[in-house]
């Protein structure tokens, strides 16, 4: 199972919303053919969606072989501005979590 990190990234490159991340990741999944076809099913998918499941497992598996390409693409997604990663993990107990960047005025919860 890939770090959650793995996944965040993968969901970024689905949506395509980090430019020199997605390039960076293109470029090595060039010559693999595998790896290239997870990326391309990746595209507009949801970030909980098997293709992004199997996209950050495609870069786990790089990771391993390459660890100058995995500095690389964890320094690129660090440097990448506006990247955030959200994990929970376990149950809330009926309680509420929220994930947010930028909030104005309260939350309330009912």
């Amino acid at each position: 199972m890939p770090e959650p990190v793995l996944i965040a990234i993968a969901a970024a490159l689905a949506g395509k919303s980090v430019g020199n991340l997605y390039d960076l990741v293109r470029k090595k999944f060039a010559d693999r053919k595998q790896a290239a076809a997870a990326l391309e099913a990746a595209k507009g998918t949801a970030p909980d969606s098997p293709e992004v499941r199997t996209l950050a497992d495609e870069l786990a598996a790089v990771e391993a072989e390459d660890p100058a390409f995995a500095d690389q693409l964890r320094t690129t997604w660090q440097a990448s501005e506006g990247a955030v990663i959200n994990t929970m993990s376990g149950n809330t107990q009926g309680g509420a979590v929220i994930q947010a960047r930028d909030i104005q005025g309260g939350i309330t919860f009912h």
